[in-house]
C-alpha cells in the first residue's frame, strides 16, 4: 500500500516535533516561585508558604527547598509548602529550589528576606554639654582614644585626618589627603589609624602619634568606603549598601558581612560607625538618627531619634547634605558625643528612653 506523499510529510513533521520535545531541556524560565509573604519577607522563625508553578506541561516528581545550604524539606506538592526558616544572621537570603523530573533536575533560586522578630526600641536624647566644632570639617569619622579625639573630614580637595581638642574644637594636628581622594570613616586600633576613601577603593593606614602614612589597603567586594569602627580585634566597614562588612584587623581583608534589619525590612546608607558596649552605633545618611545594631545578627535593637538636634546648630546649612554625621564614645568616662558635617557644635548627649 502506498502512503500519499502529503501524509508521509505530516508523519515526518510530527515525529520530528515529538523527538524535539523529548530532547528539550528544562530551564529556570520554565518555572515561577511565589510565596504568600509580602516582598518575600518573613520574621526569623516565622512561617512562610512556598509555591512552584510550571509555565508549561511538565511532569514533576519532587521539589527540594534549601536556604543558605540547609535543607528545608522535599515535597511532591507544587503549592503551599510551609517552612519556618531560622537563621543566625538576618537580611537577604538565597532560597535554592531543585526540581526533579523523571529524566533530569534543574536548579532555581529566589530571594527571601529574614526580618527581626521585634521592632527596635525608640530612644530620645538629652544634651549634656556643647563644645565648639570646626565648621570647615565635613565630618566623616569621629573617635576618641582615651582623652584624644580624632576626626576624618571629607570632600575632594578638603579631606583631612585630624586630632582635635574636644573642649575647644582647635585642631592639634592634621594631614591633608591628595585632592584625588574623598576621605570617609576612620577608626583607631592600638598604634594605627585606619581611614577610608569614598570611591577610590583605597584605605590609608597612619601612625597614630606622627600621622605618618605607613600603608594602604584595597577594598574587595565592597566598592565604596563609608563608615568604619572596631571592637578591638575586628573592623566594621559600611559601603552605602545594606551591608556592613567585617575586616580582619591584621590583613584588612573582608571576611563577611551583616545586614542591619528591623521588623519591616533591610536598611541601608549607614555612614559614620562607632562600636559601643558590644553594639554598632550608626548614623543613617540624611536621617537624623542613630541605629543600634547587633554586630553578630544584624538585628536593629534600637533607634535614637535626633531629629531636633539640628535646631541647635547654626542656620543656613544644606539640609540634604550638611547632616548629622559623627559619633564618638569616650569609653574611659562613659560619655557620648555627636556632631554633623560643617556643624559648629560638638554635642555631648545622653540617650534616654521615650
Amino acid at each position: 500500500m502506498k502512503i500519499p506523499i502529503y501524509k508521509l510529510l505530516t508523519l515526518l513533521i510530527l515525529a520530528s516535533f515529538i523527538l524535539s520535545c523529548a530532547g528539550e531541556k528544562l530551564a529556570p524560565a520554565d518555572f515561577e516561585i511565589t510565596t504568600n509573604a509580602k516582598k518575600n519577607a518573613v520574621k526569623n522563625g516565622g512561617e512562610i508558604k512556598l509555591s512552584l508553578k510550571a509555565k508549561k506541561n511538565i511532569n514533576i516528581d519532587s521539589v527540594n527547598y534549601s536556604l543558605e545550604g540547609n535543607s528545608l524539606g522535599t515535597t511532591t506538592s507544587l503549592s503551599n509548602f510551609a517552612i519556618s526558616p531560622q537563621v543566625k544572621t538576618l537580611g537577604h537570603k538565597t532560597l535554592n529550589v531543585t526540581v526533579y523530573t523523571a529524566k533530569e533536575s534543574i536548579q532555581l533560586t529566589e530571594r527571601l528576606i529574614i526580618l527581626n522578630t521585634k521592632a527596635p526600641k525608640v530612644y530620645g536624647y538629652e544634651i549634656v554639654n556643647r563644645y565648639p566644632h570646626q565648621t570647615d570639617a565635613y565630618t566623616q569619622g569621629l573617635e576618641f582614644v582615651g582623652d584624644e579625639l580624632y576626626e576624618s573630614t571629607g570632600q575632594y580637595g578638603e579631606s583631612k585626618l585630624r586630632k582635635v581638642d574636644s573642649k575647644t574644637g582647635k585642631v592639634q594636628k592634621e594631614i591633608a589627603l591628595d585632592n584625588a581622594y574623598f576621605a570617609e570613616g576612620m577608626t583607631v586600633i592600638n598604634d594605627n589609624i585606619y581611614q577610608l576613601t569614598w570611591k577610590e577603593n583605597t584605605g590609608f593606614i597612619y601612625n597614630k602619634e606622627t600621622f605618618e602614612k605607613i600603608g594602604t589597603f584595597a577594598y574587595n567586594k565592597s566598592r565604596k568606603g563609608w563608615g568604619l569602627c572596631n571592637d578591638g580585634t575586628v573592623l566594621y566597614k559600611s559601603d552605602g549598601t545594606s551591608k556592613i562588612w567585617t575586616l580582619d584587623a591584621q590583613t584588612l581583608q573582608e571576611q563577611n558581612y551583616i545586614e542591619p534589619t528591623d521588623h519591616t525590612g533591610v536598611k541601608s546608607k549607614f555612614n559614620e560607625l562607632e562600636f559601643i558596649n558590644g553594639k554598632i552605633y550608626a548614623n543613617t545618611y540624611q536621617i537624623a538618627s542613630i541605629a543600634i545594631i547587633d554586630p553578630i545578627t544584624g538585628a536593629m535593637d534600637g533607634v535614637v531619634d535626633l531629629r531636633t538636634i539640628v535646631n541647635e546648630v547654626q542656620g543656613g546649612l544644606d539640609k540634604a547634605n550638611e547632616v548629622l554625621n559623627g559619633i564618638a564614645y569616650k569609653a574611659n568616662e562613659d560619655r557620648l558625643f555627636v556632631t554633623g558635617k560643617h556643624w559648629n557644635t560638638l554635642f555631648e548627649i545622653k540617650i534616654v528612653e521615650k
